[in-house]
């Protein structure tokens, strides 16, 4: 007979009932429960679960009028044989990003999604504050279509900005704004000469390279060393422009030192090839003093750097911007002519007066420390529930780990993961070839959950992925309680 563990919410708008029934469902198409495996009887598993018979009575005769289990007479209820068709396609649904849009997700699920922020904190009046004053001035920049490389003050504070924190130097007039990083680098590949042949990390991140594919670039995977993206196998890749991450590689997590950082721009100049660093999630370095951007160290000019405050500041204002050499910039500059800038001028303006007065460095000081905290939060967690069952990666910056859970699959995980109230993802879309991502890779963001969800849910994920362990920690439990008695 079967385990049957189900993790039932009496809060859910989805009957109890619904909530068994979907759980026996997915045990069934994904091979967790087997061909002629013996489901417990009603009286036994509404006693196990402590719900009423009617409860397993109607999972039971849904699961009946789906034909996923059958009834032998004076034996029981047994699971039939599933296409072998079905089941592949039930498990390709496991993954996470049709996992969130499935109508059967828990609303109470916690969702490790990465890119989420922390949205509590957000200084909602002084932002306001600055929206108003943007839109008193009524200026014909504010409510036309405003400059095409972006608005003028806020280009001089972003300068300032990059100086102070990452060392870069560079003049207002080489930076250029645009809605998202992906936006930037589809403009990048339309308007300055990019080769037809692009090195990117392997892995990398997926949303630049499926801009520069679509573009119709060919991306060159360049595989990855214990401190970023091999240069000696960059040296011999024929590329003379690659796309890195080297203050916080995505999403292996590592942060290339300033010796390797000088030998990528030593390949750069020898090439006369540029680097595209992506510095995504700089501010949020958790150990160790801040490493200088790839930018400040280059004193070839051959450097474009791309920025966001999707991470730092609000993904919904979408405004990047990127810093270009300055003979690229002249070149991109004239043949920008023919488009409209894609941030909003209101937005631009907001921004300007929330940097100039002194607020986002001052929130950036705020969110820095939440998530350092959320960040020692999650290790702590995982150390005391997962153990030496997982291995943690990339643990050193930004707003996501990897979780190595030793001998698993991802789809499995990720499944289990979904039946216990929390929506966990694998990687592998990260990866050029997505078959190479280790198997057992778990990714968690923790930007948008409070210490209190991290906790719950990782506790969720012991529950999920290891219910024996769950199991002996009661038992034990009970045992130390009972000398007491």
């Amino acid at each position: 007979m079967i385990s049957v563990t189900p993790e039932l919410d009496n809060e859910s708008n989805i009957p109890l009932y619904q909530q068994l029934f979907i759980y026996l469902k997915r045990q069934i198409e994904s091979g967790m429960v087997q061909e002629n495996d013996r489901l417990p009887s009603i009286r036994q598993l509404s006693s196990y679960l402590s719900v009423s018979k009617n409860t397993v009575e109607s999972a039971y005769q849904q699961l009946l009028a789906e034909g996923y289990i059958q009834s032998r007479l004076r034996s029981g209820l047994y699971v039939m044989p599933l296409d072998k068709l079905e089941r592949a396609a039930s498990q390709k649904l496991a993954s996470a990003e049709a996992a969130q849009k499935s109508e059967e997700i828990p609303p109470h699920a916690i969702n490790f999604e990465y890119g989420d922020v922390e949205l509590e904190h957000f200084p909602v009046r002084l932002w306001k504050k600055c929206l108003v004053d943007a839109l008193e001035e009524c200026t014909t920049e504010v409510y036309g279509y405003g400059d095409r490389q972006g608005h003028a003050g806020l280009r001089a504070e972003i300068a300032r900005y990059l100086y102070q924190s990452r060392g870069v130097v560079c003049a207002p007039d080489q930076i250029f704004l645009s809605a998202g990083t992906q936006t930037t680098v589809s403009l990048l590949a339309q308007l300055l000469p990019l080769p037809e042949e692009i090195a990117m990390e392997e892995p990398g991140y997926n949303g630049v390279r499926t801009v520069l594919l679509n573009m119709g670039r060919k991306i060159i995977p360049v595989p990855l060393d214990h401190d970023g993206i091999s240069v000696e196998h960059l040296r011999h890749s024929g590329a003379k422009t690659v796309y890195v991450t080297p203050s916080h590689q995505f999403p292996i997590g590592m942060i290339m030192p300033v010796q390797n950082r000088i030998k990528l721009l030593q390949w750069a100049y020898e090439q006369d090839g540029y680097i595209i660093e992506d510095d995504f999630d700089s501010e949020l370095r958790y150990q160790g003093q801040p490493i200088p951007a790839l930018k400040a160290l280059d004193t070839g000019d051959k450097v474009i750097y791309l920025g966001t405050f999707s991470k730092s500041f609000l993904p919904g204002i979408r405004l990047s911007y990127m810093v270009l050499p300055e003979r690229a910039a002249l070149d991109y500059r004239s043949k920008l002519q023919a488009y409209s800038q894609s941030v909003s001028p209101l937005i631009q303006a907001a921004m300007y007066r929330f940097m100039k007065e002194g607020y986002f460095e001052s929130h950036i000081r705020k969110m820095r420390k939440l998530y350092q905290s959320r960040h020692r939060t999650l290790l702590r967690v995982i150390q005391e529930q997962l153990g030496s069952q997982v291995g943690v990666i990339g643990q050193r910056s930004g707003m996501h780990l990897l979780l190595d859970v030793y001998e698993r699959s991802s789809d499995k995980l990720v499944q289990q993961a979904l039946e216990h109230g929390v929506i966990a993802y694998t990687p592998e879309k990260h990866w050029l070839h997505p078959e190479n991502c280790p198997p057992s890779f778990i990714m968690l963001g923790f930007g948008g959950l409070s210490e209190e969800k991290l906790r719950e849910g990782i506790i969720r994920l012991r529950r999920a992925w290891f219910p024996q362990d769950v199991i002996q920690y009661d038992i034990n439990r009970l045992g130390k309680r009972s000398e007491f008695f």
